[in-house]
């Protein structure tokens, strides 16, 4: 059952860009059909890795602790929906014209810190594997990992960023970002205090 499940949560994750391309294959993806694909892809990469930062409180909750088998996996497609954004801008978009690009990551902040957070995304996509935990251990792996709150942080930014007017969809995954951070925080705090506190010694 876990693997059939696992298969049918893979499958639901590819739906976004099965839609994408036979929407581009088709000529359904409007008058600026560049912009909706850069759109699309950022939003996604941006969802995968709030869903990915949503596992952990989830499975504080009792019954949900089998969510975190999903977490590796919406992880990858983060960095999956965040490289197609990626290479949309490398190859469709710019063309492969270095010159432009170079131009864009060192005048323009919000394809610097776009770059950063996907750089960041390819470190933790290379040693999102068990191979990986035993090679640096799990405390190092744990901090390593640490850093998608940074890189969803950046990826907030880099939308926010780019629009020349006020963008409501950024400001909501910052606000959600931001509230998953704190919980996060209350769960780090509550565990310290638990193992800090002294065991009760019951009366004879």
């Amino acid at each position: 059952m876990k693997r059939l499940a696992k298969a049918v949560v893979f499958l639901l994750c590819l739906i976004p860009f099965g839609w994408l391309a036979w929407r581009w294959n088709h000529h359904q993806l409007g008058f600026n059909a560049l912009e909706t694909v850069a759109r699309e892809t950022g939003d996604w990469t941006l969802r995968f890795l709030l869903l990915t930062l949503v596992i952990t409180p989830l499975r504080k909750i009792p019954g949900l602790n089998g969510v975190i088998q999903y977490r590796r996996m919406f992880g990858l497609f983060a960095f999956f929906y965040g490289t197609l954004h990626a290479l949309h801008y490398f190859w469709i978009d710019r063309l492969w014209d270095w010159q432009e690009m170079y131009l864009d990551f060192t005048m323009r902040r919000f394809f610097i810190v776009g770059l950063i957070a996907w750089l960041l995304m390819i470190l933790l996509a290379a040693t999102s594997y068990s191979a990986a935990i035993r090679w640096m251990g799990g405390k190092r792996w744990q901090a390593l990992h640490r850093l998608i709150y940074v890189i969803a942080g950046l990826g907030v930014l880099h939308y926010y960023w780019q629009g020349k007017a006020f963008i409501l969809n950024p400001v909501i995954y910052g606000a959600i970002l931001a509230l998953l951070l704190a919980i996060r925080v209350w769960i780090s705090i509550a565990r310290s205090r638990s193992q800090g506190s002294p065991a009760r010694v019951k009366p004879s």
